[in-house]
């Protein structure tokens, strides 16, 4: 597990921008289980994908004009449990940290996986985005 000095302010930059915690198995289960829109973005430490991947998914919510109803984060090598029982509903997709999925009534509706952020700038993973947000939301 990551130490919380390096976590805390990764965790912050999007928790200040409305994202709500995801921190047990059981915070997963209620989130993820809701009917509606939901954004989870996994959250890492991984500065090549996670630092455009932060400011992308904060980019997208702060411009969409349709916003999923729910905005969620957890973060991987931290928040372990909650992480392992987020990804049960991102199945088939494997784990990938970080990543961004949109989930509609409990079911994956858009991802974007570590492979498709790393090398990318922030613009493009919110405009990918807000492509999705105007789809499904």
């Amino acid at each position: 597990m990551y130490p919380t000095e390096i976590v805390a302010p990764m965790k912050a930059e999007v928790t200040n921008q409305g994202f709500k915690e995801l921190l047990t198995p059981a915070d997963a289960d209620t989130a993820l289980k809701q009917s509606g829109t939901a954004l989870l973005f996994i959250n890492s430490v991984c500065g090549c994908s996670a630092g455009t991947a932060r400011p992308g998914v904060i980019m997208a919510v702060n411009n969409a004009t349709k916003k999923p109803d729910q905005i969620l984060t957890t973060f991987a090598g931290y928040d372990v449990d909650a992480v392992k029982q987020a990804r049960n509903y991102l199945l088939p997709y494997p784990p990938s940290s970080p990543c961004i999925a949109l989930l509609k009534d409990g079911q994956v509706v858009h991802m974007i996986e570590r492979h498709m952020i790393e090398g990318r700038p922030a613009q493009m993973i919110a405009q990918n985005l807000l492509q999705a947000f105007e789809q499904y939301c």
